[in-house]
């Protein structure tokens, strides 16, 4: 199991780390989740210069192990969680190592993060797993999320998840 006393590190991703998240996006307990690699690599190399999505890779002991992205759901037209409060920021993520899946890097990681993005103002955080993806969806409730719905968008089936900055109204 992860050790409480593990800090990981937040970095933006730059085009050297593409072929490492390839490499992740292969990986069977990821591939699973995501689409297309290639396309999967072309929308995250967009994305780095992006106002509304940041991605960042996930560095435990200064090797990356994960990917993880926020994103402004305001920021884009039509995007199927605008009708979250203003300044809900959503976030995904995907562990690149199969060796530190299902021991709890997952949830720690969401947890450090999201204390991060509501120090830095955001009222509510929202994630959204496939309904079959039982590890990820039992993280991030070990991680403080619950669920407020199940929705169908572009980004297929998903249960809507959300963890609420403390002091702000707990809302669907």
């Amino acid at each position: 199991m992860v050790q409480q006393e593990h800090v990981y590190d937040f970095r933006p991703v730059t085009e050297k780390d593409l072929p490492m998240i390839a490499g992740w996006l292969a990986e069977p307990h990821v591939a699973e989740w995501w689409d297309d690699p290639q396309k999967e690599i072309a929308e995250i190399r967009e994305h780095i210069d992006s106002v509304s999505v940041e991605p960042l890779i996930v560095e435990l002991d200064g090797r990356p192990i994960a990917y993880l992205q926020s994103y402004d759901p305001h920021l884009e037209d039509d995007h199927p969680y605008a009708d979250q409060p203003f300044g809900t920021l959503g976030i995904d993520l995907s562990i690149g190592r199969a060796e530190l899946v299902g021991v709890g890097h997952g949830s720690a990681i969401v947890r450090q993060f999201v204390e991060q993005l509501f120090e830095e103002g955001a009222p509510r955080v929202i994630i959204d797993p496939h309904p079959d993806n039982g590890r990820a969806i039992r993280a991030y409730e070990k991680a403080g999320f619950r669920a407020i719905g199940r929705r169908q968008s572009q980004y297929g089936d998903v249960v809507l998840m959300a963890v609420d900055a403390a002091g702000t109204e707990e809302g669907d």
